[in-house]
């Protein structure tokens, strides 16, 4: 074999994990989710956690670069830790003094991890970082180095062959022109079937006919025309090992199944996918944006709520539910279905009949009751 022949084997059988349809279609979903999600700044309150607005929130959450929007920073580093960079993202941060400025992204390519027992440090196209000065984004840690994260790509390789070799095995099928319907048994005594000229004029003589729907006639004993079913795919078993591969790869990715095609949807799959391996995802980025915070009574949150599949009656319904406690105001339900805010409706309310919370004690009924009461004292 010729190195050009060698090289064009390998770049036949080769597939990059990135560059397989399925492994694609599950990663691409988990970092469109994941992206979507506004990043909140929370601060600690003796009241409950309340959100916080300023310029390190604006950078994060709205530009963390002058090339980048929020969505597609936070894409490129779920992308990256999933395929592209081996369970690895690293962002360096730039600050003016104590402000920072913006996140710059470190191509995987120009990033290398130096490790030495019990600690390590970032490579960067030749100049040495220490990890404090990093953004080092991680997920499934090595056992022996936990510093450093790892990919699936050892555990999907195999699953990848498999799926491209079906592909190229459907492929060629389809393109098969030896997929012939019928069979013309010719008797093997005539002189004209030895040679290909002579099934030719046989094919011409009995079988070509100027108007197509007209029937063959054949002469008796010399020639016998037979149909037969052409193999299809089910009949290769494909479609059933494609399906099994898929499965195992929507397994590994921790995405539902039918996001790649296989099943149908189920919305309690759907929310238990957003609450399990996309908010796993999430956490392991908000942890790691955190160290930029100096204040310990503040952290980084992503907002997963906009992700559940909630049509708009269960939201209604609940948000109902909520305002007749008292524990929701009109407006938030309005935002909750993206209606602007009613000057009227920023009230709380309480009871069946929705008065305002300051008018309780002036309810007939009480007004009535305390009547009463004040009556029977005088007369006691």
């Amino acid at each position: 074999m010729s190195p050009i022949q060698f090289i064009e084997s390998i770049s036949d059988s080769y597939v990059r994990l990135a560059d397989n349809p399925e492994v694609r279609m599950g990663v691409e979903r988990i970092v469109d989710m994941v992206s979507s999600m506004t990043i909140q700044l929370m601060k600690n309150s003796e009241k409950g956690d309340t959100r916080i607005f300023n310029g390190l929130s604006r950078v994060v959450d709205i530009e963390p670069n002058p090339y980048m929007t929020r969505k597609n920073f936070i894409a490129w580093i779920v992308r990256t830790l999933l395929i592209e960079g081996g369970g690895n993202a690293v962002v360096k941060p730039i600050f003016d003094g104590l402000k920072l400025k913006e996140l710059l992204p470190i191509p995987p390519n120009a990033t290398t991890f130096n490790t030495d027992d019990y600690e390590y440090s970032i490579n960067v196209s030749g100049k040495e970082y220490s990890p404090d000065t990093l953004l080092h984004f991680s997920i499934n840690p090595r056992p022996n180095n936990p510093f450093i994260g790892s990919s699936y790509e050892f555990v999907l390789k195999d699953l990848v062959d498999n799926l491209k070799q079906s592909y190229v095995t459907k492929k060629s099928f389809m393109k098969s022109e030896y997929m012939p319907s019928l069979i013309v048994s010719v008797d093997a005594d005539s002189d004209t079937f030895s040679n290909e000229e002579g099934r030719k004029k046989i094919e011409q003589q009995y079988l070509k006919r100027e108007n197509s729907r007209a029937p063959w006639i054949t002469p008796q004993g010399i020639i016998d025309v037979q149909t037969i079913k052409p193999l299809t795919l089910n009949d290769l078993a494909l479609n059933d090992a494609v399906e099994i591969d898929k499965k195992t790869v929507a397994s590994l990715l921790g995405v539902p199944p039918f996001l790649l095609g296989v099943g149908t949807y189920n919305k309690d799959e759907y929310n238990n996918f957003v609450n399990t391996r996309i908010l796993s995802i999430a956490q392991s980025i908000q942890q790691t944006l955190n160290k930029l915070i100096l204040d310990p009574t503040m952290y980084f949150n992503f907002n997963p709520r906009s992700l559940y599949n909630y049509s708009l009656t269960e939201l209604v319904t609940a948000g109902v539910q909520m305002v007749s406690v008292n524990a929701l105001r009109r407006n938030e339900l309005r935002n909750w279905v993206s209606l602007p805010p009613d000057a009227e409706m920023d009230d709380l309310l309480v009871l069946e009949n929705y008065i305002q919370a300051h008018d309780v004690q002036n309810q007939m009924k009480l007004v009535q009751n305390q009547s009463k009461g004040g009556e029977n004292n005088e007369q006691s």
